[in-house]
């Protein structure tokens, strides 16, 4: 299956199931965080749209237990940056209607969740097409060690997603059900 066909069947599927109120077990992945030694202070998070899985009750314990938060802001010539937030601070919206900090604080992750339309048993990412997280991924490991987590819902998971060089593949991906 194409690219195109795969984000059309599965922006369907998650539009179908939005509203069955399928959580992610944040207590889980901090406990993995934990674990595997990934208990850097820096996250760079997503403020969810277009039916994604909601990550903001992670965020908010992540800040809770002193992670420091960031959100990405879209920047001249589709770049992308990303943001100190926290859950007290304001945002605003951009072109595509997400919700951005109104920072100028530019900080760097050290874990980095990434929103997606599907992924594979590769930990290959598929997402919109406007190759935002690709970009961004593939300027800050030239200069930091950076872990990515995908979030998605388990039904996001397909086989075999065609790639291409400038594809980043990711480190991990949560569900509701697993972490890969």
């Amino acid at each position: 299956m194409n690219k195109v066909k795969i984000r059309k069947k599965i922006l369907k599927l998650r539009k179908k199931n939005f509203f069955k109120n399928i959580t992610l077990n944040s207590h889980k992945l901090i406990k993995i965080i934990e674990k595997k030694n990934l208990g850097r202070k820096i996250i760079g998070g997503y403020f969810p749209h277009n039916y994604e899985i909601d990550s903001l009750n992670i965020l908010k314990k992540l800040e809770s237990k002193r992670y420091k938060i960031s959100l990405p802001k879209i920047g001249e010539n589709s770049s992308m940056n990303f943001y100190e937030w926290s859950f007290k601070d304001p945002l605003t919206v951009n072109v595509y209607g997400i919700p951005e900090p109104i920072s100028k604080k530019i900080i760097y992750p050290d874990i980095l969740f990434v929103p997606l339309l599907a992924f594979d048993d590769e930990l290959n990412r598929l997402g919109y097409g406007g190759g935002y997280y690709d970009r961004y991924l593939s300027r800050i490991r030239k200069s930091k060690k950076i872990i990515t987590i995908g979030i998605a819902y388990s039904f996001q998971k397909v086989q075999n997603i065609p790639t291409n060089k400038y594809d980043m593949k990711l480190d991990h991906v949560l569900t509701e059900k697993n972490f890969y």
